[in-house]
């Protein structure tokens, strides 16, 4: 039976970027990009949502359209720190870290994580691939694939090809893109943050492998539902134009 657990969605938003300095605070379609991903994410089944920044410029974004801020350390090495220090004080079981990047990030693919972590399974983590075809993502490091278990368990995260097709026109296996989007059992997190980078990470610019490579148990979540992060200038067009076309607000 599924317990009642509370969950606290947070929200990193670094304010420095190398391909698209103060991203977060951008403009889509007339409002900030951190803007559209907390208003989705309050529609969530999250008991509660902050933004964790490292920047006034972001403290005072986020307090302009009513959002819940904190201010954290420029220094950490990656969100999943910030994240950690932005729980501090916080009761909650759950914690989902929701990438600041992502504008049109949908309330049910939160809820689908908060659902698994609140299963009798009781992962560590859980996380979220999207199917996509071997010529689409295999050749793209920037596109992370995950081979998943028969029981939706994650087995190994990887910017190359994986799993690697041996015999062209033989049997073919469904590629599964990463979609860094993760649930945290808070003491996980806790663990997580603790661990220092591990091999694999160092390898393959990961960090979800330190957590596979100090056994740790990361649930799959499918999802049909195509996102678009905002990586540089020309995905905020490319976004713009897609809601310009499919007229979401």
């Amino acid at each position: 039976m599924s317990k009642q657990l509370r969950t606290a969605a947070v929200i990193p938003a670094r304010l420095a970027s190398t391909r698209f300095p103060e991203k977060v605070i951008a403009k889509l379609g007339g409002k900030p990009i951190i803007q559209w991903v907390w208003e989705r994410t309050v529609q969530s089944k999250a008991d509660r949502v902050l933004i964790a920044t490292d920047n006034e410029k972001v403290m005072e974004t986020a307090r302009s359209f009513g959002a819940e801020a904190v201010m954290t350390s420029p220094h950490h090495p990656s969100g999943s720190d910030r994240v950690w220090e932005a729980v501090q004080g916080i009761e909650c079981d759950i914690i989902i870290n929701v990438q600041g990047d992502e504008p049109l990030m949908q309330p049910e693919v939160i809820n689908s994580l908060i659902d698994v972590m609140s299963g009798d399974d009781e992962p560590d983590m859980a996380t979220v691939v999207v199917p996509s075809t071997r010529e689409a993502i295999a050749k793209n490091p920037n596109l992370p694939k995950v081979i998943v278990s028969a029981d939706d368990t994650a087995l190994y995260f990887s910017r190359s090809e994986i799993p690697f097709l041996r015999n062209p026109g033989g049997v073919d296996m469904p590629l599964y893109r990463h979609w860094g989007i993760y649930a945290y059992r808070r003491a996980a997190l806790q663990r997580f943050v603790s661990l220092p980078e591990s091999p694999l990470e160092k390898c393959e610019k990961l960090e979800q492998l330190r957590a596979l490579e100090n056994g740790m148990k990361i649930k799959v979540v499918r999802t049909a539902f195509q996102s678009i992060g905002i990586d540089t200038p020309e995905d905020l067009e490319h976004a713009e134009q897609f809601i310009r076309e499919h007229n979401i607000h």
